[in-house]
């Protein structure tokens, strides 16, 4: 399926949305255009603070909230939910966002606590996993959470509430089933994991997963497909527009939306929630671009602008 800048259509088989409804999601980030100038100096593997997006605002104050990850083991010091203070005023005031960095950098050091199995609704899961790398060593938490780091200042600047699921902030984690529950208990408006992937060279593309219909023990995801699958919707065609990406050639069917049914992240979420493969590492096309800051900084607009577009409805 082509793909022309925000006038993203994702594929059949579903109820089409009409011209006018795309038109206004297209729309919206007009809105946008005086967010801000970047000043995006960052090379391969630079860490997130090049951008003038990623140093404008001061370190967020860690919560003091107990962990939303009770199964956590006890030696492990109780971890934070970050979380900072909105803009005074914006089209966003009011509304709670919730980023899941995907991984965390320090899960390469915690292997028993990331292994051990979980609870996602419909079977039992691995707590984490370490994540991907670039084969130069870029790590896909390093990217994960450089990009979070830009969305937060974007959608701040737009007044939102914005929380981080880990900055950084605790030694692994926090597990599938305890981000999910960060973003219920935040009674978030909207949620997006940031990932990357790592499958083979020669594949290349983002995509957005959407969770499935799923009723299964601690998971009842029935209520929130809807409204995610027109996050998921806005997200990818801004993600579009502003970085130039094309959807995976090599998951789904060309239209950059996948739907799956085994992820914790999305099966126990109560709000709605999609993931984003924003490229694949492993692919040295993809990850030249996922190691520039300057990219970066376009897909932090791209999806921050499609959760502005889906919370202003």
């Amino acid at each position: 399926m082509s793909y022309v800048g925000p006038d993203f259509e994702p594929p059949q088989p579903r109820r089409r949305r009409g011209p006018l409804t795309v038109a206004l999601a297209a729309l919206v980030p007009g809105a946008l255009l005086g967010w801000l100038v970047y000043e995006t100096v960052g090379g391969p593997g630079d860490d997130g603070g090049s951008g003038r997006a990623g140093v404008r605002s001061s370190s967020p104050a860690a919560s003091s909230a107990p962990s939303d990850d009770a199964k956590e083991p006890s030696a492990s010091p109780k971890p934070t939910t970050s979380a900072s203070a909105p803009a005074a005023s914006g089209p966003l005031k009011g509304k709670v966002v919730v980023i899941d960095p995907g991984h965390n950098p320090g899960n390469f050091q915690h292997a028993s606590e990331i292994n051990r199995k979980v609870d996602i609704g419909t079977n039992s899961k691995e707590c984490d996993t370490t994540g991907t790398s670039t084969n130069d060593g870029y790590t896909e938490a390093k990217f994960t959470l450089d990009v979070a780091h830009r969305m937060r200042t974007l959608l701040q600047e737009q007044g939102a509430t914005v929380k981080l699921t880990q900055d950084g902030d605790r030694p692994f984690g926090p597990c599938v089933d305890g981000r999910a529950r960060i973003g219920n208990r935040a009674k978030a408006d909207a949620v997006v994991s940031i990932h990357a992937d790592g499958s083979g060279a020669g594949n290349r593309g983002f995509h957005v997963i959407l969770p499935g219909a799923v009723h299964a023990g601690a998971a009842d995801t029935r209520a929130i497909v809807g409204p995610s699958r027109d996050l998921g919707e806005r997200v990818a065609g801004r993600f579009v527009a502003v970085t130039g990406s094309a959807p995976s050639n090599y998951i789904g069917d060309g239209g950059g939306l996948v739907t799956r049914e085994d992820l914790g992240g999305l099966n126990l979420s109560t709000v709605p929630k999609v993931f984003i493969e924003c490229g694949n590492m492993r692919d040295s096309k993809d990850a030249a671009l996922l190691t520039s800051g300057a990219w970066r900084q376009k897909a932090a607009q791209g999806i921050s602008e499609g959760i502005v577009s889906f919370l202003r409805g």
